[in-house]
């Protein structure tokens, strides 16, 4: 997935708009709020997104476009987001308290 074509980097962003949209919007799930933390999201995300497959395996045959599998994408970039998300807010009350 080194090289993948623009059409497999559209559709790991698209996930990656969504999961992190849900995230931050929708369950308020973030260190601090504004555009800027939800893009950065969206960066970090992508990622996750893109390590998905390989992480998690390549299922559900029907769900797929070249290497790119939908759902394992899904949980890869909610599993980032959210451990990253943690690991932050962690560090920062540590270091206040």
């Amino acid at each position: 997935m080194i090289g993948m074509d623009f059409m497999s980097f559209l559709i790991l962003l698209i996930i990656s708009l969504v999961v992190s949209g849900i995230l931050h919007f929708g369950f308020k799930y973030y260190v601090v709020p504004g555009f800027c933390s939800f893009l950065s999201k969206v960066f970090i995300g992508w990622i996750g997104a893109w390590l998905g497959s390989p992480v998690f395996g390549y299922w559900w045959e029907g769900l797929n476009y070249k290497q790119v599998y939908i759902v394992p994408a899904i949980l890869g970039c909610l599993l980032l987001l959210i451990c990253i998300v943690d690991c932050v807010k962690t560090c920062s009350s540590t270091k206040s308290g």
